[in-house]
C-alpha cells in the first residue's frame, strides 16, 4: 500500500491546517503520526474502518482525523495550531480494520514519506 501525504506548510499559531492521505486505505485502520526535531516519533490519531476515532490528549479538541473511502482519502483538519505542533506529519495503515489505544507504532505497517507543518509564535 503507497500512502502519499499532502497540505504541510508554514502558519502562524492559532492558525488551521489540513493534511490529507491518499492511497488505498478502505479496509485499514488509518493514523497520523508526527516527529519533531530531536524527538521520537508519536501517535496523534487513529481512525478505523468503523469511523471510531482516538486522539493523543495534546490534539484533543484541536485536532480531527477523517476519511473518504470512495476518495481512498484520510484527512486532518488541525485547529487552533501551536508552536509545538511544529513537526513532520505522517500518515500509516494498521493492516486490520480496528484501532486500539494507546497508538502503538509497531502497529502500522504502512507509511508514507512525511508532510512538514511548522507553525511560528
Amino acid at each position: 500500500v503507497q500512502l502519499v501525504e499532502s497540505g504541510g506548510g508554514s502558519v502562524q499559531a492559532g492558525g488551521s491546517l489540513r493534511l490529507s492521505c491518499v492511497g488505498s486505505i478502505s479496509t485499514y485502520c488509518m493514523g497520523w503520526f508526527r516527529q519533531a526535531p530531536g524527538k521520537g516519533r508519536e501517535g496523534v490519531a487513529t481512525l478505523s474502518v468503523a469511523r471510531n476515532t482516538l486522539y493523543a490528549d495534546s490534539v484533543k479538541g484541536r485536532f480531527t482525523i477523517s476519511r473518504d473511502d470512495a476518495k481512498d482519502t484520510v484527512y486532518l483538519e488541525m485547529n487552533s495550531l501551536k508552536p509545538e505542533d511544529t513537526a513532520m506529519y505522517f500518515c500509516a495503515a494498521r493492516r486490520v480494520s480496528w484501532c486500539v489505544f494507546p497508538i502503538n507504532i509497531g502497529d502500522f505497517k504502512y507509511w508514507g514519506q512525511g508532510t512538514q507543518v511548522a507553525v511560528s509564535s
